[in-house]
């Protein structure tokens, strides 16, 4: 075990500079995040075209060298009703008809092209924005990207068979099998708060669980055969706590699919599908309080890649942020690495054959900014480095490690293929250091740094590592608690751990393998479902039977009250039993030819009553 020296707070950052550093960006006059091919482009496109007013967000934004062919175009901060006059017009595809959809989340419209955009086209965008007869011009030009098509083999649909010991298994729930859980630290001092991850790898079935500091399961949902789940966590939308996750199929290391959003009764509530034409990545998704969501995406694209010893056309894994308004599912927001980050600052080394795709930057992270000016940190994997991005104008204000660290990095700060950089409320930073794949560190560290705005250099607060050491070739996450401890989901190894604020690991525990969680949270739930407690019987001794009696994701049973009859509609009490984890086994006799379970809380009301079940 390491830490190093200071403890967890920290008061917030000076801002004079990064105040400083915003209010350039937005004047035009510090554009470094345009670089390489993408300054090339803006000069080359932009032509007469009028810039977005401020204030107003137009995207595609300006210089996307790689905008999809089914965007559409995006107006952020304007009332949908001062939105006028919009003269899309692609240079081979021509005027474009469309409509133009209001966002529910924010002041701002999408306009919907009829038809799509031409690949390689130069496409100029112009509106009127603002009240009757106080409307100003704004515009925006954009290139259509030149598509290339992923290829993978989709995951297997054929569910391994498990080791003896890796999953569990209920009587009555038959249809879940989740993995097995050993805890192998539990301390005094550990939360009690329950355990979120993604269950995944070379199980019967993958998906979201639930389970608590025991290793007891409190909630599975099993998905199709073939599909994956990442990423579960416990996030608010329409003021209510809901369980947030991904799920798609996986390939050339991202993801095809959605992100899910239930409620605490687990019922859908909204399902959150990308825009333009891309799907839903699995890496994250951040919910804001007014309703809209920030997602990751991916796609393909022919590029230039002679800049950096590559072919001229060779295939580019461009990485996307979209911020989705999720109750219309209208983009608000789109932007794209290339463009932005210059293909030089990668570290992945270049594929072979030309005709293989380059995953130069690979987004794993957003963290909205905590002084809540709508812009956001993203981590890039393959370039080593935290990327600071401007929600106005989509600039880069700072770049945190990497190639071009806008900061001075003090001993044991930096990253190698890092993930889940996050703001924290002190306005800190936690990263969880992979250091693997290929190696470049010992061991993963979870770490916690400060920035100082005014001398702009980082220092370490603290790291924590695993005993014995680990080391994680990628995923994993960092949850700081309010405490001052952390939580860590160690990625492509199936561990979850809780650190103490001085670096003690105080808990412990192990998926079955081969298994692997993507990222681990811990947060107080409380979940009532929707559908009923289930109930099994099976004979027991000298007669009798035993009843198993289970509620898949109920938090709050205390006790089951089992009752029997000659009927459904004839049940009196007959046995009562303190709940003893996912599934607790009753004695009953044996004589009744219909039972019932009744859930019980603690103060001894009835939560819910199952089905009856004939005696056979």
């Amino acid at each position: 075990m390491e830490h190093a020296v200071g403890g967890r707070g920290g008061a917030g950052p000076t801002r004079g500079w990064l105040d400083q550093r915003r209010r350039d960006a937005r004047r035009g006059r510090h554009r470094r995040g345009l670089v390489g091919l993408a300054g090339a482009l803006l000069a080359l496109v932009s032509g007469s075209a009028p810039a977005a007013a401020a204030g107003v967000t137009i995207s595609p934004l300006p210089g996307t060298p790689d905008a999809s062919p089914q965007t559409q175009i995006s107006f952020l901060g304007v009332p949908a009703g001062e939105i006028s006059h919009v003269s899309v017009v692609g240079s081979r595809s021509g005027s474009h008809a469309g409509q133009l959809r209001a966002y529910a989340s924010a002041a701002g419209a999408s306009f919907v092209p009829r038809h799509g955009f031409g690949e390689g086209e130069t496409v100029r965008v112009s509106a009127l924005v603002g009240p009757p007869g106080h409307g100003e011009r704004v515009g925006s030009t954009f290139r259509v990207a030149e598509l290339a098509h992923y290829h993978f083999s989709p995951m297997s649909t054929q569910p391994p068979r498990a080791a003896p010991g890796a999953v569990q298994s209920f009587v009555s729930a038959p249809s879940l099998k989740p993995p097995a859980v050993a805890v192998l630290t539990s301390a005094p001092s550990a939360s009690d708060d329950d355990v979120f991850v993604a269950a995944n790898g070379d199980y019967p079935q993958r998906g979201p669980m639930i389970f608590n500091r025991a290793g007891e399961l409190v909630w599975f949902d099993p998905l199709p055969p073939g599909k994956a789940a990442m990423d579960l966590q416990v996030e608010r939308y329409d003021g209510q706590p809901v369980l947030v996750w991904w799920q798609g199929y996986i390939g050339s290391g991202v993801g095809f699919g959605t992100d899910e959003l239930y409620s605490s009764s687990y019922r859908p509530v909204a399902s959150v599908r990308a825009g333009n034409g891309y799907w839903a990545d699995l890496h994250d998704i951040r919910i804001t309080a007014t309703g809209s969501a920030f997602i990751t995406a991916y796609t393909l694209v022919k590029a230039n890649l002679s800049s950096v010893g590559g072919p001229a056309r060779g295939v580019l894994q461009d990485a996307v942020v979209q911020e989705i308004d999720i109750r219309t599912g209208l983009v608000m927001f789109e932007w794209h690495a290339y463009g932005h980050v210059a293909l030089s600052e990668s570290y992945w080394p270049r594929p072979s054959s030309p005709s293989s795709p380059w995953d130069y930057f690979h987004v794993n992270s957003i963290s909205l900014d905590p002084w809540g000016d709508g812009n956001f940190l993203i981590s890039a994997r393959n370039t080593w480095a935290g990327y600071e991005i401007d929600h106005e104008t989509g600039q880069i204000l700072w770049r945190l490690g990497g190639k071009r660290s806008s900061f001075k990095l003090g001993p044991g700060t930096g990253t190698a293929w890092q993930h889940d950089i996050r703001w924290q409320p002190d306005h800190t930073i936690t990263l969880f250091d992979n250091g693997d794949s290929p190696r470049e560190h010992p061991q993963t560290r979870v770490l916690h740094e400060r920035i100082d705005w005014a001398d702009r250099t980082v220092s370490l607060i603290s790291q924590d590592v695993h005993t014995p050491s680990l080391l994680a070739e990628s995923q994993g996450s960092d949850q700081l608690l309010p405490g001052g401890g952390s939580f860590v989901g160690w990625g492509a190894l199936p561990y979850v751990s809780e650190f103490s604020p001085t670096g003690q690991l105080v808990f412990d525990a192990r998926l079955a393998s081969p298994g692997y969680s993507y990222r681990a949270f811990t947060y107080p739930w409380s979940g009532t479902p929707a559908t009923p407690p289930a109930l099994a019987l099976r004979p027991g001794t000298g007669g009798g039977l035993t009843a198993y009696a289970s509620w898949n994701g109920a938090t709050d049973v205390s006790a089951w009250r089992v009752f029997a009859g000659p009927a459904p509609t004839q049940l009196t009490p007959v046995a009562t039993a303190q709940r003893t984890g996912f599934e607790t086994a009753i004695p009953v006799a044996g004589g009744q030819a219909y039972f019932a379970v009744q859930a019980l809380a603690g103060s001894g009301g009835v939560l819910a009553t199952s089905a009856a079940v004939r005696r056979r």
